[in-house]
């Protein structure tokens, strides 16, 4: 993992389930090596490096900093990756389709227009939005991107604040007059989701993520992946690889589902009320 949040830790819950299913049980069959380098590259690169001259036989990136770090480290074993938003644009993979290499895995790459679109759903009235994000994380830029190619044909305008760690995510936050915020799937920033939280309070702007945890943490709503299931998606490409499929021609996944989580409570308290069309709408409601 790159740093430690709940979707990240999510995604390693549900691997392990999954690949418990699948035969594989942590301290009977299975030994796993666990390492967090909370988001400092350096440290990133060291473990990747170790593990490279490691004896393992599978290794698990979760998170698109790390994947790219035991990727470069690892050409010998396969390396299977979860929580990656572009695996092409972050150089790990040739292709979706076609890998290409010893690396495939889980992309949580969401519809930034329906995301944004959920934002006009809630309030139409809302005509700014604030994204803050990693400067670092290739994942990031590209949705950011994304955002700003989406938001002219909904009647928005996304302006943009960088980061190059989560202390700065609260200031980064405070300089942008906007109507709403909305986050992205951006290790650095969740991690301070609170941060957020607090400023789009302050200024009662509307707060719309992209993981159902950071909904749980205070966000208004989010168009989400589950990550729990991302999890297990990944331990069953790795299961396959285990019998013999090549990760080269293993097309990376997708998620299988995406819901709706919203936080009534939270959105009041940025001086939003969701509509009840929205809230029927929801998978899960905190």
């Amino acid at each position: 993992m790159v740093v430690s949040h709940p979707s990240l830790e999510a995604v390693y819950e549900g691997f392990l389930e999954e690949l418990a299913k699948g035969g594989l049980i942590e301290g009977q069959n299975l030994e796993v090596d666990l390492q967090n380098p909370q988001g400092d590259q350096a440290t990133m690169t060291s473990i990747a490096n170790t593990f490279a001259s490691s004896d393992y036989d599978y290794f698990l990136a979760i998170a698109t900093p790390p994947a790219q770090a035991l990727a470069q480290a690892i050409s010998d074993r396969p390396v299977v990756f979860a929580s990656v938003t572009d695996p092409v644009a972050a150089g790990l993979v040739t292709s979706m389709e076609a890998p290409g290499g010893n690396v495939t895995g889980t992309s949580d790459q969401l519809p930034t227009g329906e995301q944004l679109a959920l934002i006009k759903e809630i309030d139409p009235s809302v005509e700014t939005v604030g994204i803050v994000y990693a400067s670092g994380e290739v994942n990031a830029q590209v949705q950011a991107e994304k955002a700003m190619e989406a938001a002219p044909g909904l009647g928005l305008e996304v302006k943009t604040a960088t980061v190059v760690n989560s202390s700065e995510v609260q200031q980064a936050a405070q300089s942008l007059d906007v109507d709403a915020y909305f986050v992205l799937v951006d290790n650095t920033v969740v991690s301070a989701l609170e941060a957020i939280v607090q400023v789009a309070e302050q200024k009662g702007s509307l707060l719309v993520a992209s993981d159902g945890d950071s909904v749980a943490r205070g966000a208004a709503a989010a168009l989400a992946t589950d990550y729990k299931a991302q999890g297990a998606q990944t331990a069953r490409i790795l299961l396959d690889i285990i019998d013999g499929a090549d990760p080269a021609t293993t097309p990376v996944q997708t998620q299988e589902s995406l819901q709706l989580v919203v936080n009534p409570d939270a959105a009041e308290r940025m001086g939003t009320t969701l509509p009840a069309t929205v809230v029927a709408e929801a998978a899960v409601t905190y």
